[in-house]
């Protein structure tokens, strides 16, 4: 059989390294695209030695002409797009970089790939895209209806492959709408690096948990929920990588568009993850409740039908899993990949 090799881009961030291990680790060849504005080359080097396999990996940003020209010279059969920026507080202080990146990159990728004649696509949306849900659990049949400026990005996106796919009944776009990552590699050896003060809840707990942190500030302690705080759908991140691997198998047997929810289909409390986190690392997370954020909604975790039916695919690993691999993480690297350790 022959091999088939997928590009990668923002293959060197958190979500990007653990898909590039399933696929190495699956029989693929991976062409990594990162500019590195957010990551760095040492996860890179870390997914060669998890998978025992070599990335080709080049440094550029997908909207520079002359490096896509570059990376489309080999053979590519499909592309995984993870390259975007992603901090929905961020995304409303600066609109305009949100969507020259994410939507501008998008347009410029498609452009490389139609020179080509690559036509399967996995693009990396969001659970975003459905904004203040109505019911739950949400089912990709949900409205589309964007808060914030990163969610509109994604949701635009979406439309653009939607039409890609129209146009060319031999294009195949699988859009995964995900709900929270979490957790990190079960060897320790890649994970999340944020580059500032983390924007999302698990990386935060485990910097409060190393001792970078003082307290973490729950956002809201009096939300309609069991227990007061958020309550949100999370799912291991090599649970998540897998997802990816098994949507683009879809997509070389299949045509067209398709949006495609992975998530665990079960809400956690924010206050349920500081005591799962506090019994992978056996110590208190010292936390204050805080206003609620605007833009914030109560509760939101995923209906996980249609990656069953279609996919095979289903969260495997759990919210413990996923704490004790983090804190794993944290404990090897405190200080990401900048610390200069070496994997091993």
């Amino acid at each position: 059989m022959t091999v088939k090799t997928v590009l990668v881009t923002g293959g060197a961030g958190y979500i990007g390294t653990h898909t590039m291990v399933e696929l190495l680790t699956s029989g693929y060849d991976v062409v990594c695209l990162d500019n590195f504005s957010n990551s760095s080359p040492e996860a890179v080097k870390r997914v060669e030695k998890i998978a025992g396999k070599r990335v080709t990996s080049v440094t550029g940003d997908v909207r520079d002409r002359e490096v896509m020209s570059r990376v489309f010279k080999r053979p590519i059969d499909g592309v995984i797009h993870f390259a975007a920026l992603k901090a929905v507080g961020e995304s409303v202080a600066k609109p305009t970089d949100y969507y020259g990146n994410n939507v501008g990159g998008s347009l410029a990728l498609l452009e490389a790939m139609n020179e080509r004649k690559v036509r399967r696509i996995v693009f990396s949306s969001s659970a975003t895209v459905y904004g203040v849900p109505e019911t739950l659990p949400l089912s990709e049949d949900a409205p589309v209806r964007p808060i914030n400026p990163y969610g509109h990005t994604k949701a635009m996106v979406e439309q653009i492959l939607r039409d890609w796919c129209a146009a060319d009944l031999t294009c195949t776009a699988i859009v995964l709408r995900y709900f929270n990552p979490i957790g990190a590699h079960p060897s320790g050896t890649i994970g999340e690096d944020p580059h500032d003060v983390p924007n999302n809840l698990f990386p935060f707990i485990a910097q409060v948990a190393i001792g970078k942190r003082d307290k973490l500030t729950i956002w809201g302690g009096d939300w309609e929920t069991p227990d007061g705080t958020g309550v949100r759908d999370y799912l291991h991140v090599v649970d998540l990588a897998r997802g990816h691997v098994d949507a683009l198998r879809y997509g070389f047997e299949n045509t067209g568009y398709r949006n495609i929810n992975l998530g665990t289909g079960q809400g956690t409390s924010v206050l349920q993850m500081v005591a799962a986190f506090e019994r992978a690392a056996s110590k208190k997370i010292s936390f204050a409740i805080g206003p609620r954020r605007a833009g914030d909604v109560a509760a939101c975790w995923a209906d996980g039908s249609s990656a069953q039916q279609l996919l095979g695919w289903r969260a495997a690993m759990s919210v413990e899993q996923a704490c004790v691999d983090g804190w794993r993480w944290q404990q090897q690297n405190p200080d990401g990949y900048r610390g200069q350790r070496t994997a091993g």
